[in-house]
């Protein structure tokens, strides 16, 4: 049986269609998904993201430990910051991709992907070995509300005692909200700007409902995961299991740049990593602009038009909202991936043309 988060009374009081996700009941939608989609666009969603998992590692060596846990470099995240980064398998294979937060010196805030929240923190603990650090699974000790669009700023304004005109994006600070305490960072996954609240879980509903009552009149509405995903696929960011899996690297996705090598310790994966930057990837992610109204969708084969050969796979796809088009992303040979090339999508047995664009798709205005 699926697990609910601290928010189920809530999501399914609005009506929410609620779906199994990575074994949590999760809100796909609440009425139209696009609705929800252009709402983010235009005013501000409210989301549930209680589902996410989060790894407290602390201690004098806490920032050594992680930086030769992960890709990046944790050491170098300023007190109060974050920064994106992924764990790697011995042979660059991505395990997960994480935003990890420094609260203090000695104290950061890994976020996880849900459905490898539980494999992140074991791996963590398995490489903090050696080093003066703890690693704590602090999943079950908080509850993840986001408020993400162009009129965010205004209702956590009106809702928490941040100043959060002088908050940076990602960049993360404690603040009360409704009379809780709680973590309030500049982040998010839709290519708007936006907050993540973190609190406890019997918090949830008072933070929720308080984000909901200053954001009303400005255009906020509770959004689902679907609308979560055409936001980021729109704006080019990867998906764990989709873009990044434990068969690519971060190198096919466009993100070698997280990787840093040299680090004193070095880290998991780096011999690996190293070779394929040295070689460059077989492929590539590119974003994709398909004609007509049939959109493509993961798993599907992209084809040479030339040669009629399948070269490419789908990793996600969908009608965008924003755009009017359907569009997605895909893994294709290095030599088919500037933009304007054509390709054909096979969409469940026809050929659907398609043109290579640079990612994202959109992108908010400044």
């Amino acid at each position: 049986m699926a697990r609910e988060t601290p928010l189920a009374a809530v999501h399914r009081a609005l009506g929410a269609k609620l779906v199994d996700f990575a074994g949590w009941a999760m809100p796909v939608r609440y009425g139209s998904e696009t609705a929800e989609h252009l709402a983010v666009r235009t005013a501000a969603g409210l989301f549930d993201l209680s589902h996410m998992g989060e790894v407290v590692v602390s201690g004098p060596e806490a920032a050594r430990a992680l930086d030769r846990a992960l890709v990046g470099r944790a050491s170098a995240i300023g007190v109060g910051r974050a920064r994106y980064s992924m764990l790697c398998a011995e042979d660059g294979g991505v395990l997960d991709d994480l935003v990890v937060y420094r609260l203090d010196q000695d104290r950061f805030f890994v976020v996880a992907n849900a459905a490898n929240a539980d494999a992140v923190a074991a791996e963590l603990t398995s490489r903090a070995a050696g080093f003066d650090a703890e690693v704590h699974d602090a999943s079950a000790e908080w509850a993840l509300v986001a408020v993400q669009g162009p009129r965010s700023a205004e209702v956590l304004a009106a809702t928490s005692d941040a100043d959060v005109a002088a908050l940076r994006y990602y960049a993360v600070v404690e603040a009360r909200l409704a009379g809780h305490e709680v973590l309030l960072a500049r982040t998010g996954y839709t290519g708007e700007d936006g907050f993540e609240v973190y609190c406890g879980p019997d918090a949830a509903e008072d933070v929720w409902a308080a984000l909901a009552a200053a954001g009303g009149p400005l255009g906020l509405v509770p959004a689902g995961l679907s609308c979560r995903d055409t936001l980021r696929l729109e704006a080019g960011m990867p998906l764990y299991g989709h873009e990044l899996t434990r068969e690519t690297t971060p190198f096919e996705a466009g993100l070698g740049r997280v990787v840093v090598f040299g680090k004193p310790d070095g880290f998991v994966g780096e011999q690996a990593l190293a070779r394929r930057r040295d070689e460059g990837p077989a492929a590539v992610l590119v974003g994709l602009v398909a004609e007509g109204k049939r959109s493509p969708r993961a798993g599907q084969a992209v084809v040479d038009p030339t040669s009629g050969e399948a070269v490419g796979t789908v990793t996600s796809g969908s009608p965008s909202p924003s755009l009017g088009s359907p569009i997605a992303m895909a893994h294709v040979p290095v030599a088919l991936a500037e933009p304007g090339t054509r390709l054909e999508v096979d969409v469940r047995g026809s050929r659907v043309p398609a043109q290579v664009v640079a990612l994202p798709f959109y992108t908010r205005a400044s």
